[in-house]
Parts: C-alpha cells; sequence; structure tokens
C-alpha cells in the first residue's frame, strides 16, 4: 500500500502493531482480523503473518466480519460516517453505505444468510439500521433516542431476527417484509431482578379496569397521583417499585434460534424468541460473564477471573466444567467458521487457541499491546524493537529518558530482555521537553520548559556529567527565507531526519507530511491516524532513513512507514562517499515517561479525602437541618409532665410559629368570610315573596347553628366549639363543591387546631410549674426525714422525686454538683472532741441518742470485793442509765412520729398532684379527639383535591395515550398484481418459413428446461441469484450443437431468445405465489395489529367517559363528617323503598302532628326527670345516714387515742420548755462555727486550686524528662553497639593482618629450612 505525491516518492506501509480487544472476528478458517487505529490487521493464525488495510477517511470505528461470504464492514469515524464493505483476500470495495448518521456507528453485524447488514449509530442519533450492501439499499430503520447498545447480532438460522442488547436490557427485532418493503418490529424481553425473579414486572399504565371504592372514590394509577400526563406517564415507575434487572454482558444465538444470555451478577438466562420470555439456567450465580461462544457440543463462557467453562444444557439443566486457566480476564471467545479452533482474547491484547475436540491447555499465538502509546524510537543496535519516552545514544548501548519531574534516566539496554537503570541525574524541577543527541553521541541536549537547555557528557565514563546550562529569555529569532502554508489544523509539532534532508510535520488531524529541506516541497503524506482519536503523538526516523515510525495520541496503534526516493534519493545516497552515507544519527523524543503510578495513588488518596469530607458536611448539614426543623423552629419546646406514683405522662403540643405568608393568607380567608356573611345578609333582605322567606329561614336556621356555640356538633363533625374554638366561620359541609372553599376551610380548620393546642399549652405550663413547686417541697422534707433516719439509724432509701429537664441542659455542670474533699487542720482537737462528746461541745435534745453515760472504773472488779460507796456508786449509775433509756425511747417514739407525719404528708401532696395529672390527660385525651376530628376533614378535603387533580391527571394522559396511538393507526393497502400470461404454445407466425419436420423438433426442444434448478425463495435477491444460475444452465441448452440439422442459424438464436424468455416467464410465475402469500401473512399480522389497536382505542374512549361521569359524582357527593355517639350506627340502605301504596299529605298536618309529639314528649320526659330526681333524693338521704355514722364511729375512736397519747405529750412539752434556752445558745455557737467553716472552706478551694495548676506544670515536666530519659537511654545502646560494631571491625583487620605476617613467617621458616636441607 502507498500514497503518492509526487513524480519521485512515496509511501509504503511496512507494518502496524496494536491490539484492540473490542472488534475482533474471523474472516476465514486461518484469519482472523481487528481493527488497530486507521487500520484493519488481518493475522493469518498459521503462519503469524499480518497484513493491513487502511481506512483512508479516518479511524476505524465499528468493525464487523462475515467469513460465509468472505466480507467485512467498518465505518470511519468524521462527520457523517459512511460504511465500508471489503471482500477479503481481495481487498477490494464493494460498496459504501451512507445514511443521515451525523457523527459515529457503535454496531455493525452480518447476516449469515443474505447480503444484510445491521448498523447502529451512537449519539445524537441512535438510529437502528438494515441495509442490503450487495444493491447498497437502506432497507428499514427505527430510532430509538438515547438508548446505548453494547452488542447486535442477527440469527444465524433466520435473519429476520435481530438480539439487540444495552446494559440493562435485551430486544427482539423482527424484520417483517411486504415485498419490497422491510420493517422493524420490536419485542423487549423482560430479565429478572437481581434475585433472579420474574414476577417484578407489572403494567402500571393499565393496572385496573375502572375500579372504585365506596369510601375514597375511584383508584387511580400511579402515573395519575404523580402528575403526569405526557410520554413519561407511561413508563414511570415509583422508586419503591423499582426492582433493578439484571445487567447483560454477552450473548449468544443456538441451533433452535434461542439466545443464551450471560449477565453482570453471574446469572447466564435462555431466552425464548417466539415468547420472548427468560428463564434462569444458572441458579447460583458465579463470576461476571463477559463473553460466550456457542457450537453443537454447548455453551463456552469466560469473564473475569480467567477461567474457561462448558456448560452442556439440556432443557433448563445443565453439566459445567472448566477447560482451561488463561489468568487473565478474558474479554472475547469466538469460534473459527468451521468451530475446530476457539479463540480467547484478553483484556492485555493476549490471543490464546483453543481445540475443544482435543481439549488440552490453551496456546498463545499473539501478545500484542492494548494500551495508549506515548512515544517510539528506534535503537541504534537494529529497528526490532521500540522505547517510549526515550532517545538512543548513538555511541553506546544506552538509552536517556526524561521525566516530568526534571529527572534524566540512563538505562543500559545492551540486554534488550533485561533493561536496567545505570543513573540518574536531575537538572531541574521543570519537565524536560525533549532530548538530542549529536552525531557523534558525545554530547546530550536537554530541553526544559521554562526555556532550559542543558548540555551533557553522553559517555558513561563521565557518568553524564553536567557541562553547563542556559535560559532562553528572548523570543526565538527566525530567518523567514521562504513560508510554507500548511494544509494541517489543530496543534502540531516537526521532526527532522538524521541526514538533515527530510522534515516530517504532524498535527491533531492525523496527517503526516514529509518535506524536503531544500526546497520546501512536499514529498509524500499519509493519513496514518485521525483527529479522533488525538492524531500523531509522536514521529521519529530510522537511522538508515528506510523507515518511519508514527504513533497515535489515544487510539493505541503504532505504525511503521516504509518510504523511498524511487530516483533522485537512491542514487545521490549511492554516489556520496562512505562517510557520507545514511548511519546511526540521533533522535529527539519530546514526550517522556511520567511516574504515573505516585500521581494516581495521590489523585485517589485526595478524591476519597475529598469524598469523606463531603460525606461528613452532608451529615454536618442534615444534622443542622433537622435540630432546626425540630427543635430550634419550635416556638413551643416538647416537654412532658409524669405522675409520682401513676404510670401517666402528658406531653404538650410542640407548635411551630406561624410565618408571616400562613398569617396573611389566614387574615385573608377570615376577611373573605366576613365578606361572604356580610353578602349574606343583604340577600335576606332582599328576599320577599314565601318561597324566598322559607329559603330564607332555611338558611337562617344554618347561620345559627354556625354561630350557636351550645347547638349540637353533630353537624359540624368536630366537639371544638368546646374547647373554645369558634366554628361560626367555617364553611358548612354541604357547601364545600369548589376548589377555592375546600382550600379556605383546610386554612380555617389548621387554625382552629393551633388555637386549641395553644390553649391546652397553657395549661400545661401550669400543672409543670406546680410539678416544679411540688418537688422543691419534697426537697426540702426529704432533708428533714434523713436527718430523722440518721438519729434512728435506720438504713432506709428516701423516696426522691427528679424533674425532667430540656436536653439542652443536660451537659451543663453547676458547682453543687462538684465535691472537694476538705482537711481540718485542728485533727488533735477534733479527734478528742469525737472521742469524748460525739464532736460536739454541748449536748441537745437531738443529741440525747447519741449520749453514753460512763461505767465506774470499779466495774471490773468482782462485786463482792465492792465496798459500800462503790456499792452506792454503781446504783446511782444503774438508776442515770435507766432515766437516759427512757428519754432515748421517747425520743425515738417523737421522731418515728415524726417521720410518719412527713411521709403521709409527701404522699398526700404527690396524690392530688397525680390526680390534677389525671385531670389533664383526660383533657388531652379529649382534645386529642377534637384535633383528630379536625385533621380527619383535613385529611379528606386534601384526598378531595388530590383525587381532583389525578382525575385532570388521568384524563389528560388518556387523551395523550389516544392521540399517539391515532397516530401509529394506519390503514393498509394490498397492491394489485399484474397478470402474467402463460403461453404453453410456439407461434407459428415466428417460424413460418421452418418445415413442418423441422418444427415438431423445435416444439419439443422448446419445452426443454435445465436439469439443475434451484427451489426458489421468497426474497428478491434469491430469486435473482437463482434466475442467474438458470440462465447459466440454459446457456447449455443454447449451445448451436443441439440445432436441429437445416435450420438457418438466425432462427436457431430467435428460437433460444423466445425459450429464454418463456423460462423467465415460468420463473415469475413460480415466485409471484410466493410473494404474494408473504403479502398476506403481512397484510393478516397488520390486520391483527389494528383490531388490537382499535380495542385499546375502544377501552381509552370508555375510560374517559369513565373517568367524566366519575368526576361529575365526586363534585357532587360531598364526604360529610357526623358525630355519632355511643351505640349508634349508620347503616346503609341498600334498596329504596316502595312507595306505591304511599299517599300525599299536607305539610301543615304532619308539622302539627309533630308539634303534638313534641308536646308529649317533653312532658313525658319532664315527669321521667321528676322521679329521677325523686329517687336520687332518696338514695343520697341513705348514703348521709351511713356517713353520719361512719363519722360517729371514727370520733369514738380518735377521743380514746387522744386520752392515751396525753401523759407522754404533756411530759414531752415540760421537757421541751426547759431545754428552750440551751437549744437556742447551741443554735448560735453551732452557727458561729458554720462561718469558720465555710471561710475555711474557701481558703482550702483556693489552695487546691493553685496545686492542680502546679501538678498539672509538674506532670508536663516529668513526662518531658521521662522521654529525654528514654531517647537517651536508646542513644546509649546505639552508641554501644556501634562501638562494638568498630570493635569487631577493628579485630577482624588485626585477624588479617596477624594472617598475613604468619603466612609470611611460614614462607621464611619454609625458606630457611630448604636452605639447611642437604643437596642430594
Amino acid at each position: 500500500m502507498c500514497v503518492c505525491n509526487c513524480s519521485n516518492t512515496c509511501f509504503f506501509l511496512s507494518w502496524v502493531q496494536g491490539f484492540s480487544n473490542k472488534n475482533f472476528g474471523f474472516i476465514n478458517n486461518q484469519t482472523v482480523c481487528y481493527s488497530c487505529g486507521n487500520y484493519i490487521l488481518f493475522l493469518n493464525i498459521k503462519t503469524k503473518k499480518t497484513t493491513a488495510l487502511q481506512c483512508q477517511t479516518g479511524q476505524v470505528g465499528a468493525f464487523a466480519v462475515n467469513p460465509n461470504c468472505g466480507v467485512l464492514a467498518f465505518s470511519d469515524r468524521k462527520l457523517n460516517p459512511v460504511i465500508y464493505v471489503y471482500s477479503f483476500p481481495e481487498l477490494n470495495k464493494l460498496s459504501e453505505l451512507k445514511g443521515n448518521i451525523q457523527l459515529d456507528y457503535s454496531l455493525l453485524a452480518f447476516s449469515f444468510l443474505g447480503p444484510y447488514l445491521a448498523s447502529y449509530s451512537s449519539f445524537p442519533d441512535f438510529v437502528l439500521s438494515v441495509w442490503n450492501w450487495q444493491e447498497n439499499i437502506l432497507l428499514c430503520s427505527e430510532s430509538q433516542p438515547g438508548v446505548a447498545a453494547t452488542s447486535m447480532s442477527f440469527n444465524p438460522m433466520n435473519w429476520q431476527q435481530l438480539c439487540f442488547v444495552t446494559e440493562s436490557s435485551v430486544t427482539i427485532w423482527h424484520i417483517e417484509r411486504n415485498h419490497d418493503e422491510h420493517y422493524l418490529i420490536q419485542n423487549p424481553v423482560k430479565l429478572p431482578d437481581r434475585q433472579g425473579s420474574l414476577d417484578h414486572h407489572e403494567d402500571l399504565f393499565f393496572p385496573y379496569s375502572c375500579v372504585e371504592e365506596p369510601y375514597h372514590g375511584p383508584v387511580m394509577p400511579v402515573s395519575a397521583i404523580a402528575g403526569l400526563v405526557g410520554d413519561e406517564a407511561e413508563t414511570f415507575v415509583p422508586r419503591t417499585d423499582i426492582k433493578p434487572s439484571l445487567h447483560p454482558t454477552a450473548h449468544c444465538w443456538t441451533t433452535t434460534s434461542d439466545i443464551y444470555l450471560g449477565c453482570k451478577e453471574g446469572y447466564i438466562l435462555a431466552i425464548d424468541t417466539e415468547k420472548c420470555s427468560a428463564s434462569i439456567i444458572q441458579q447460583k450465580p458465579l463470576s461476571v460473564v463477559f463473553t460466550m461462544a456457542f457450537c453443537n457440543e454447548g455453551l463456552y463462557t469466560a469473564g473475569i477471573e480467567g477461567v474457561l467453562y462448558f456448560y452442556h444444557i439440556r432443557d433448563l439443566q445443565y453439566e459445567m466444567k472448566m477447560c482451561t486457566d488463561i489468568s487473565e480476564p478474558i474479554s472475547t471467545l469466538i469460534f473459527s467458521p468451521d468451530y475446530t479452533i476457539l479463540l480467547i482474547i484478553t483484556d492485555q491484547g493476549t490471543i490464546y487457541s483453543y481445540e475443544p475436540a482435543h481439549g488440552g491447555e490453551a496456546v498463545k499465538l499473539l501478545n500484542a499491546f492494548s494500551s495508549y502509546l506515548l512515544a517510539a524510537d528506534f535503537l541504534t543496535l537494529g529497528d526490532k524493537y521500540c522505547a517510549t519516552a526515550m532517545a538512543c545514544c548513538p555511541s553506546s548501548n544506552s538509552v536517556a529518558v526524561g521525566t516530568k519531574g526534571g529527572q534524566i534516566y540512563f538505562i543500559d539496554v545492551t540486554k534488550v530482555e533485561a533493561p536496567r537503570v545505570v543513573h540518574r541525574s536531575c537538572l531541574s524541577k521543570f519537565p524536560v521537553l525533549s532530548l538530542h543527541y549529536d552525531q557523534s553521541g558525545q554530547f546530550l541536549i536537554v530541553r526544559a520548559m521554562e526555556g532550559y537547555i542543558f548540555v551533557l557528557d553522553a559517555r558513561p565514563s563521565k557518568l553524564f556529567q553536567v557541562l553547563g546550562y542556559s535560559i532562553l529569555e528572548d523570543p526565538p529569532v527566525f530567518l523567514p527565507e521562504k513560508i510554507i502554508p500548511s494544509n494541517q489544523f489543530g496543534s502540531g509539532f516537526i521532526c527532522l531526519s538524521p541526514n538533515s534532508r527530510w522534515l516530517a510535520s504532524a498535527a491533531k488531524d492525523g496527517v503526516l507530511f514529509i518535506y524536503d529541506t531544500s526546497t520546501m516541497e512536499i514529498l509524500a503524506q499519509n493519513y496514518c491516524h485521525s483527529y479522533e482519536g488525538g492524531g500523531i503523538r509522536s514521529i521519529i526516523f530510522s537511522l538508515d532513513g528506510k523507515f518511519i515510525l508514527v504513533s497515535g495520541e489515544s487510539d493505541g496503534a503504532l505504525v511503521c512507514l516504509k518510504w523511498k526516493y524511487i530516483q533522485k534519493m537512491m542514487h545521490e545516497n549511492e554516489q556520496v562517499p562512505d562517510i557520507e552515507k545514511l548511519g546511526q544519527q540521533e533522535f529527539n523524543l519530546d514526550v517522556e515517561e511520567q511516574e504515573r503510578a505516585q500521581v494516581e495513588a495521590e489523585q485517589e488518596v485526595a478524591r476519597i479525602r475529598e469524598k469523606i469530607e463531603m460525606e461528613i458536611l452532608a451529615n454536618c448539614y442534615l444534622q443542622d437541618v433537622i435540630k432546626h426543623e425540630c427543635w430550634d423552629s419550635m416556638c413551643v419546646k416538647g416537654r412532658a409532665v409524669k405522675c409520682f406514683h401513676i404510670a401517666c405522662e402528658v406531653e404538650n403540643y410542640p407548635l411551630k410559629k406561624r410565618d408571616e405568608e400562613e398569617l396573611r393568607t389566614l387574615e385573608k380567608v377570615l376577611h373573605l368570610r366576613k365578606i361572604e356573611a356580610a353578602n349574606l345578609k343583604v340577600q335576606k333582605k332582599v328576599l320577599e315573596t314565601k318561597s324566598e322567606t322559607i329559603l330564607f329561614k332555611e338558611e337562617e336556621n344554618t347561620e345559627e347553628v354556625m354561630a350557636d356555640d351550645t347547638a349540637s356538633c353533630c353537624l359540624v363533625g368536630s366537639l371544638s366549639s368546646q374547647y373554645g374554638a369558634d366554628t361560626s366561620i367555617l364553611y358548612h359541609q354541604l357547601d364545600l363543591h369548589s376548589r377555592e372553599q375546600k382550600v379556605n376551610q383546610i386554612v380555617l380548620l389548621k387554625d382552629i387546631i393551633y388555637k386549641v393546642k395553644t390553649a391546652f399549652n397553657k395549661e400545661f405550663d401550669l400543672v409543670a410549674q406546680q410539678k416544679e413547686q411540688e418537688i422543691a417541697r419534697i426537697k426540702e422534707r426529704n432533708v428533714k426525714i434523713r436527718e430523722i433516719l440518721q438519729q434512728l439509724d435506720l438504713q432506709v432509701e428516701v423516696w426522691e422525686p427528679v424533674f425532667p429537664k430540656l436536653a439542652a441542659n443536660t451537659l451543663i455542670v453547676h458547682s453543687l454538683n462538684i465535691h472537694i474533699l476538705h482537711f481540718s487542720q485542728d485533727s488533735e482537737r477534733q479527734r478528742a472532741l469525737n472521742d469524748m462528746m460525739g464532736g460536739v461541745l454541748e449536748v441537745t435534745q437531738e443529741d440525747i441518742l447519741k449520749i453514753d453515760i460512763p461505767p465506774p472504773s470499779f466495774i471490773s472488779k468482782p462485786e463482792d470485793e465492792w465496798n459500800d460507796q462503790e456499792k452506792k456508786i454503781f446504783s446511782e449509775y444503774e438508776e442515770k442509765v435507766k432515766e437516759l433509756n427512757e428519754e432515748k425511747e421517747k425520743y425515738r417514739r417523737t421522731l418515728k412520729n415524726e417521720l410518719e407525719e412527713l411521709e403521709a404528708s409527701i404522699q398526700e401532696t404527690t396524690q392530688n398532684f397525680d390526680k390534677t395529672v389525671c385531670k389533664l390527660f383526660e383533657k388531652k385525651v379529649n382534645l386529642e379527639k377534637v384535633v383528630y376530628q379536625e385533621e380527619l376533614k383535613i385529611v379528606n378535603l386534601i384526598y378531595s383535591l388530590l383525587l381532583d387533580e389525578e382525575l385532570d391527571s388521568r384524563k389528560a394522559g388518556l387523551s395523550h395515550f389516544l392521540v399517539k396511538k391515532q397516530k401509529e393507526k394506519v390503514s393498509y393497502h394490498l397492491e394489485c398484481l399484474g397478470k402474467i400470461c402463460n403461453c404453453s404454445t410456439i407461434s407459428s407466425e415466428t417460424f413460418v418459413d421452418v418445415p413442418a419436420n423441422l418444427l415438431d423438433e423445435l416444439l419439443e426442444l422448446y419445452k426443454c428446461r435445465p436439469s439443475r434448478s434451484r427451489t426458489c425463495s421468497v426474497s428478491a435477491e434469491d430469486y435473482k441469484d437463482a434466475l442467474t444460475h438458470l440462465m447459466k444452465a440454459m446457456d447449455e441448452l443454447d449451445n448451436p450443437e443441439h440445432m436441429p440439422n437445416g435450420l438457418d442459424p438466425s432462427i436457431w438464436e430467435s428460437f433460444c431468445l423466445a425459450r429464454r424468455n418463456k423460462f423467465k416467464s415460468e420463473q415469475l410465475v413460480k415466485w409471484m405465489p410466493l410473494i404474494l402469500a408473504e403479502m398476506k401473512v403481512f397484510l393478516q399480522r397488520r390486520i391483527d395489529d389494528n383490531e388490537k389497536m382499535s380495542s385499546k382505542i375502544e377501552k381509552i374512549f370508555q375510560e374517559l367517559t369513565w373517568l367524566q361521569e366519575e368526576k361529575i359524582k365526586f363534585q357532587l357527593n360531598l364526604t360529610f363528617q357526623f358525630l355519632l355517639k355511643q351505640g349508634q350506627v349508620e347503616l346503609e340502605s341498600a334498596e329504596i323503598p316502595d312507595y306505591t301504596d304511599a299517599i300525599f299529605i299536607k305539610k301543615s298536618v304532619i308539622e302539627e302532628l309533630n308539634c303534638n309529639i313534641m308536646d308529649q314528649v317533653e312532658k313525658k320526659i319532664a315527669s321521667m326527670v321528676e322521679c329521677k330526681e325523686f329517687s336520687k333524693g332518696i338514695f343520697q338521704l341513705e348514703w348521709e345516714h351511713k356517713k353520719m355514722r361512719m363519722q360517729i364511729e371514727d370520733l369514738n375512736q380518735k377521743a380514746q387515742d387522744i386520752f392515751e397519747q396525753l401523759s407522754y405529750d404533756l411530759m414531752y412539752l415540760f421537757y421541751s420548755f426547759e431545754n428552750a434556752q440551751l437549744h437556742k445558745k447551741n443554735m448560735k455557737k453551732h452557727q458561729k462555727r458554720i462561718k469558720e467553716l465555710e471561710k475555711c472552706i474557701s481558703l482550702k478551694e483556693q489552695a487546691n486550686y493553685e496545686l492542680s495548676l502546679e501538678l498539672k506544670e509538674m506532670l508536663v515536666s516529668v513526662s518531658e524528662r521521662r522521654h529525654i530519659s528514654q531517647a537517651a537511654g536508646e542513644l546509649q545502646t546505639t552508641k554501644r553497639r556501634y562501638q562494638e560494631i568498630l570493635k569487631k571491625k577493628h579485630l577482624r583487620g588485626l585477624i588479617e593482618e596477624q594472617k598475613k605476617h604468619l603466612e609470611i613467617l611460614q614462607a621464611e621458616a619454609e625458606r630457611l629450612r630448604s636452605k639447611t636441607f642437604p643437596i642430594l
């Protein structure tokens, strides 16, 4: 392949390297082909030879192969792309398919039978098209906006079925034909969800057939509830109902026209293409299935694990075995046309061959690279090996590589299989732009950013030292001797050949230009890369000038161009001396290898850090939002009051402050209601007739019911009027017909609820304040109770109520909660006081229980040794002990009585408060009932508004759906077939000059037909192929050797022409019934579709009519809320009563009768009330009599108790009067002592605070000294180890010296010994 632009130079494509694992296919049993940049590469798997086909218009896009016909198709990547079809191995262009696609084709697929090609375009068209590539005809197309496909294939057994796969769906397209017309019919396949269930598909646009609930009204679909009316209403699915389906990754057809489908979740499905249903074969998900291939023996699958599996499937049962392990992610499996070889392609660009019939391991065929190229260059040792981002030294086997960090790496490539870094030089912090050796390889010139130019010694013996550098501050000066305009676009660069005779120019458009440096004429050009792939990244000449390496920016292709001077340049090179001929020259590489691993790691860390920070920020924001909405915005915070002894709790109503918009709306509605009331009063004055008067009375009665607070609440529907709410401003429930009235009613009901809750919160605050007071009183009494318990030495837990605090105060620490231990300075005095007098100087009544009379000192002696004086002292001691014990017992009883009184007081107080809380709880229950009643009204009103909107949305959605279906409904017409005359006899007028004997012979020859005849199919292409084949067979019958003897040759030619025409007519007659049958089948399908469409349209009309009726019924049939007493039940009238035997009575008679009835009823009620009051008086007198008798008994018992306690109380009062003065004196002393102790406590607190500060500083200094000590210990250990190492090293040196000295001495001794030996 060559591209020539002048008379004496041209380009020849030498080779192309690169691999794309996306497009791959067999073109015959020995050759596979794949795309690479601007080329299609053909690899012979037997000989390993590669040939290339260049796309002249840019980079290769979509790609497909048909091994049955030996053709391939590919698209280019440009504006308005074209599909090219080539033959193999001739590589002749067969056709160009031009459509209306704007940007690119994403998929191509050949049919196994027939000349059909399917294509699918990408953004923005997304069009599926079917072509006849032989006739260059677009048969049909269908647009699918926004649908990106992943794979597509024809049914090998039936070209009229096409499998279309996306990331989340599978569609079977049927190609229906009506003679010369083709249509694409879509049949989506319902895939299971991720759990393998197939029951998650439901039609949400038509989920019911006019269902209506008796209370809530008609049931609307979710699309109407969501308010959708356009195309989205047909496909809308609520988020809660969305069950993600499986994600297809690979598919293949079976011999029974079914499909096996591999999924990302590890499932394998079997798809019935006729029913468009999926069944799960593999229930237990394995690894991700990336690719699969089918043959008669079974199914082969592979994926990310790199293992090739084989499935032998029968119905939905299978047997699985592992065939081979590649240990690399497998991306493609493909069988050869004869199904003897299975090629395995990995993500890394490696191709393996596997023979299913023989089994065994897979054999590696090709190991190509599949990533992007940075740059390429020629090695000085030859042109066999290529390196990226490098410059090769002509004088040594080294390579210089520049980096983005300003460093130069020198790599030894003496062994090309194992290169190694021998030196690294850091020149600057700026990225290296280019490296260039001089021709002798003595110097290396480095160009970096910011105008830095460095000169290095390129010899390894000099360690690549830097000789100097320069900074280009001024702009470069150009000598414009000759300006050559360029036809390239985008940023570009140039490259000079080693002999400085050729200049290569490249840019983002992907076109390579070669200029003669002496004349600046274009010698050659080649479109080796495309602008879609980023254009050309690097160019380098070989030292001999025969080859040019060109690498792409992002298409992954490396192109080697071989070019020559056919006449002039080769002749000049031969004439020059050997020293001037092409030799090793320097080359320049502008792109260096970046340290991508570190950069990618830093980017990943930064991304994760940013992600975590954003999550924290989002959580903080959510916290602030929740706190603001649920706490800060509340003008009344949520609180609760609990009973002391009962499991009863009452909560207040948390309320938000009403905003200005809400208050303005309320004011507007109240103003509107006042206007309506004034309008009603004006209407009253206008009414004059009797009927108008009656109407006026009815309206007045209605208004009075609304205005009177004492009226019945049954018609109002709530008890809010009994709790201070003004219900006169509300609309009557039977007057709420319009939307505005319902909205205003909702605003008024919300205002009533707010006022009721506010009134309750005021009562709640009073009860909460009362509880705080009660708790304070109880705490005061508990102090006295603890003192009594301490005096009685009783270990009883004191009940202490706690008032719940708000959450905002739970973390506040008060000074009262801090306990400090105080130490007394006068410890000796305090200990003596405790030992002698219990810690007090004076004895009070509270301390009487602590007093003990010390026994006499002689108590330890026996009684018979006591004298009279001692006996007298002991008797006095016993009397004192007895008196003291009696005093103690009296005081204990006094304390117990006081304790019981305090506990009884607390119990009575708390019980009374519990009763208050219970009453508040009962009121809260009633208020909850009122609130629920009002909220029920609001809910019913809101539901009515929503239902009205849903009916409107459903009507609009159905109307839109109806218009769309009416557009789809088309009429089909059957074209008339032309009549074909079937002439079975030969015209005698044509052969009038033929003798009769020859005429009979010609008649027999006229009936002759070729022995080899094909069965004609319906397809026009098959018909033409069969007819061409039969016409070739007719050539044998038209041979002159079959001509009868004596017949004129001109007559024979006319005879052969007539016979051919007759034969064509016969074939046409055979073909036309097939066409007619096909058209009838197509027509019947369209008639069935038309009937289905008509049935759908009729159902839509019926539902529209039903919706209109329901809306009228809904506007008239209002929801009325009644309040019924307990025991009353509202019954539904199942049937209308029969009024055939009813009579008419005047209204006045009925009213008079009703008045009489009411009078009698009132009299009866009055007598019943009188009887009830009399019986109530009898029961009340009996109860009072029983009460008085019980009071008499209680008074008698109390009098007896008073007499028993009288003596004890008199003695207690006498004792208290004597000790009153002593008690006051002791109180003054204790108060004085308390003040002294408080002063001492304050001084101790200050001292303790100062000591705590000193303690913190001392702890810090101790910690620092500890760390210094540890560090010093480690340093000493390190020094000691270092000294030991030095000592060992010194000892080794001494050993070596002594060893050498010993060897010298041994040698000297041997020499001396040899001298003393006698000479024999």
